[in-house]
């Protein structure tokens, strides 16, 4: 394969995400970053539509996230959480718990999403074993819904959407429902909940968007209509917000368009500004205070080598000041403008069944992919990198994208998508 040695030496050795390493179109060498545009070996530049799955959110190298890094690098890159503590991470946990709506504010640190909804599951569970409560082991978690690739979030994922359907049988077994959209699947829930609640932990969701799922929007009613079900049946409720949180959605955090607390709310993606993996599952008070005992297998035993890491603590805690400091609400807003403006057209383009702007995420559903490598690589023809799945051709860009850099991405979409491949 043509290109930097460092390509075909190293590529015989690799294992990628999410692909048949059969067939797989060779991967793009990368070499810098910047702004929203990434920079390949042979010279061009891409526009990123994506933001690095979600994370970027203020752009690849921000000066002030880039200067937190540097300085804390030189400090302390990391330490063990396992008693001792940091700076950091301190300054870091009481400026979620004041973000955060209600009282949400106990943090529990770890470095991806899926672990912080693993960490959920787990708190939910051993929240009614504490309590002296046996049984209460199930989640309610929704068809359409992602929550991560570990065993215990492929068990809370959509059972039939394709990614995880391989290890059926294998997954522990969890009540898998429609979302509650309508009067019938409103009623099809409060049955369930009716005949299974004693069964049931926690209610899991990914609140306004399910993203990996199919980028499926329902609105605050429908979470509000959780809430009060959770409360109802005394059950918690989760919100996984590792997508939708830090402005995605139009508000900081999804939750806040509904006007509900979590019991718990799990953080990732963007917490650290793209920079470097950091989580979060943030506990309300009544969750925390079962975890207070003499016993010490009333503990949550848990620990990650690298949790709360300095490093990445430091990145987001230069994140949150950019979203204090910085318009990206505003910038969020006027990218859903943009995109609402610029992809309408497609709905009118031969084989699209759908398209849909919620805050800074823009989607157009196809009723089928036929040649999906191919389009791929005429998207990056385009000068454009876009990662299409299933049927769906999205955008989530950074929320400092220039109106310029957007309307290349949509102009791309709407050049491939009226002659697809």
């Amino acid at each position: 394969m043509s290109g930097p040695d460092w390509l075909g030496a190293g590529l015989p050795h690799i294992w990628l995400p999410y692909t048949q390493m059969r067939t797989v179109s060779p991967p793009l060498p990368t070499v810098a970053t910047e702004g929203c545009r990434i920079r390949l070996a042979d010279g061009r530049e891409l526009v990123d539509g994506i933001a690095s799955w979600w994370t970027a959110c203020h752009g690849y190298n921000h000066p002030h996230i880039r200067q937190a890094a540097m300085a804390q690098l030189a400090r302390m890159p990391h330490v063990m959480f396992g008693g001792l503590v940091h700076e950091p991470a301190l300054r870091l946990a009481r400026r979620l718990s004041d973000l955060l709506p209600g009282d949400l504010e106990r943090v529990f640190f770890t470095d991806s999403g899926s672990v912080a909804v693993e960490v959920a599951i787990k708190m939910a569970v051993q929240y009614w074993l504490n309590r002296g409560v046996r049984g209460r082991s199930r989640l309610v978690a929704f068809r359409g819904g992602y929550h991560g690739d570990t065993l215990a979030t492929m068990a809370v994922c959509d059972p039939e959407e394709g990614m995880h359907s391989l290890f059926a049988g294998v997954l522990p077994e969890h009540f898998i429902a429609d979302l509650p959209r309508d009067d019938a699947s409103r009623d099809a829930l409060e049955r369930l909940m009716a005949r299974e609640a004693g069964q049931v932990a926690a209610i899991l969701v990914e609140p306004l968007v399910q993203g990996a799922g199919g980028m499926l929007f329902h609105d605050a009613a429908s979470l509000r209509f959780l809430r009060d079900l959770a409360d109802r049946h005394g059950v918690l409720l989760i919100l996984d917000e590792v997508f939708t949180g830090f402005g995605r959605t139009g508000s900081l955090f999804a939750c806040e368009q509904a006007g509900i607390v979590p019991d718990i709310i799990t953080l990732s993606k963007a917490l650290s500004g793209g920079t470097v993996p950091l989580a979060a599952t943030v506990a309300r008070r009544h969750v925390f205070a079962a975890f207070l005992s003499d016993d010490p297998l009333h503990a949550l035993m848990h620990g990650p080598t690298f949790m709360a890491n300095p490093l990445a603590c430091a990145c987001a805690n230069a994140s949150l000041d950019l979203f204090a400091g910085e318009p990206r609400l505003e910038q969020v807003a006027a990218i859903g403008a943009q995109m609402r403006a610029e992809l309408e057209p497609c709905r009118h383009l031969p084989g699209v069944r759908d398209v849909r702007v919620m805050g800074a995420i823009g989607v157009v559903e196809l009723e089928r992919i036929g040649d999906m490598n191919r389009l791929k690589a005429r998207l990056v023809e385009q000068g454009v990198w876009v990662r299409p799945f299933r049927t769906i051709v999205y955008l989530t860009p950074s929320f400092t994208i220039t109106p310029g850099e957007l309307a290349k991405l949509t102009g791309a979409i709407r050049t491939v998508l009226a002659d697809p491949p």
